[in-house]
């Protein structure tokens, strides 16, 4: 296990494709909308996912130089995601958005976990 990422270019990815994602959810566009609608998510509450994205992006970057910070923001973006998944399967809204987003934003999150700083 490391406390910096190694290969650092999986954390950067993963890192760009959370701040797109919140940068998206600030105006959230249709598939984005029927996605939270769809498992139910309150819309007075859909704040609080930019706001979690952002903090996980900004501990990813600071991970870059602060040893244990990155691997904690990995650990986060990963639980954020299994409960994305788990929200998604328990409403049982599972099309396309889901294989699409949510598992490939849990296959992204897991890769980089194990491959950044587990390996």
């Amino acid at each position: 296990m490391t406390l910096l990422p190694d290969p650092w270019w999986l954390t950067a990815l993963l890192a760009a494709t959370l701040l797109f994602d919140a940068v998206a959810s600030i105006k959230p566009p249709k598939f984005i909308r029927d996605c939270l609608e769809g498992v139910g998510f309150p819309g007075e509450w859909w704040w609080t996912l930019i706001v979690i994205k952002t903090l996980a992006v900004a501990g990813l970057i600071v991970g870059f130089w602060v040893p244990g910070i990155g691997l904690a923001a990995s650990v986060g973006v990963v639980v954020y995601s299994l409960c994305a998944t788990s929200a998604h399967i328990k409403a049982r809204f599972t099309g396309m958005s889901f294989w699409v987003n949510c598992l490939g934003m849990l296959s992204l999150s897991l890769a980089t976990l194990v491959f950044s700083f587990l390996a």
